[in-house]
């Protein structure tokens, strides 16, 4: 499975609602074109808060209250995307970062939880760095599921209660040290693990000719991989790394910090040989939430 495949197909609702918040509102964001994403919205009565990548809800704005003041603020976000970066460079790594964690369906009414973490390249040679989540409120109308609300720009770890179930104690590193924590400690009930993901598709086939494109599509499966648990890769607290050459172990660093989050989980690089084609393996241990 590519990042631009519906992971919901077969979930008829699902597959739909992914539809509409991933591939639909990418495309129109890419192109800045308003008008081929307008009808997924319910125009009447909506309104979208903004987070402001704050916890407190206290802090929370109605920044949006009705669809053409978000339309407006959407029209100059893609506008000024478009000049920063090349349309077609960032169009993966942006597939890539958009993750529907969960989709709660009752009735007619749904709520989408959106994670939006990676980085896409810009003209000028540097990254920028996406790290936030969306809760969007859907409706079925006329047998079409739209949005109708929305709270955004929320912080990628919420409050108290967001906080992974994993903690890094003083431990002192030298410094060399990649991006991994020397030593977690971790409190869960219920412990996931995920067996050994490469850059392979559902058909078999390898996925990328270059390290950096099969490093990237390895942790889109991991991260398919634990949302079938029902957690994520912010609950990874422990990371075993497999490379025929070490001497990519820097290469794999830069991608690696895109996908993962601070306190890192604890890691092994080990040197070792893989199937022919292969580039990259990785394995996980989770501590769900």
């Amino acid at each position: 499975m590519s990042v631009f495949d519906n992971p919901f197909d077969g979930d008829a609702d699902r597959g739909e609602i992914w539809e509409i918040l991933v591939r639909r509102d990418l495309e129109a964001f890419l192109s800045a074109d308003w008008d081929a994403t307008k009808g997924d919205f319910v125009e009447e009565g909506f309104f979208g808060i903004d987070g402001q990548n704050k916890n407190n809800p206290d802090q929370w704005v109605m920044t949006f209250p009705d669809l053409a003041s978000y339309r407006d603020v959407w029209l100059q976000a893609a506008t000024a995307s478009a000049a920063e970066s090349d349309r077609r460079a960032v169009r993966e790594p942006l597939y890539a970062a958009s993750r529907l964690k969960s989709i709660d369906i009752n009735g007619s009414h749904a709520i989408a939880h959106k994670e939006i973490k990676g980085a896409v390249p810009k003209r000028d040679g540097s990254r920028e760095i996406l790290d936030w989540q969306t809760l969007y409120v859907m409706r079925k109308e006329d047998g079409r599921w739209k949005i109708a609300s929305f709270v955004g720009y929320l912080p990628s770890v919420m409050g108290a209660d967001g906080v992974a179930p994993v903690t890094a104690p003083p431990a002192q590193q030298h410094v060399t040290a990649g991006p991994y924590s020397p030593v977690l400690k971790v409190n869960a009930e219920e412990l996931v693990v995920i067996s050994g993901q490469c850059a392979i598709d559902m058909s078999g086939n390898i996925v990328g000719e270059t390290f950096e494109e099969q490093t990237r599509y390895t942790l889109e499966n991991c991260a398919r991989q634990l949302t079938n648990a029902g957690c994520g890769l912010e609950d990874v607290f422990k990371v075993n790394v497999y490379l025929p050459d070490l001497g990519d172990w820097e290469r794999f660093n830069e991608i690696y910090v895109d996908y993962m989050r601070k306190p890192y989980p604890v890691r092994t690089a080990i040197q070792a040989g893989l199937l022919p084609g292969l580039l990259v393996e990785i394995e996980m241990w989770a501590a769900k939430r």
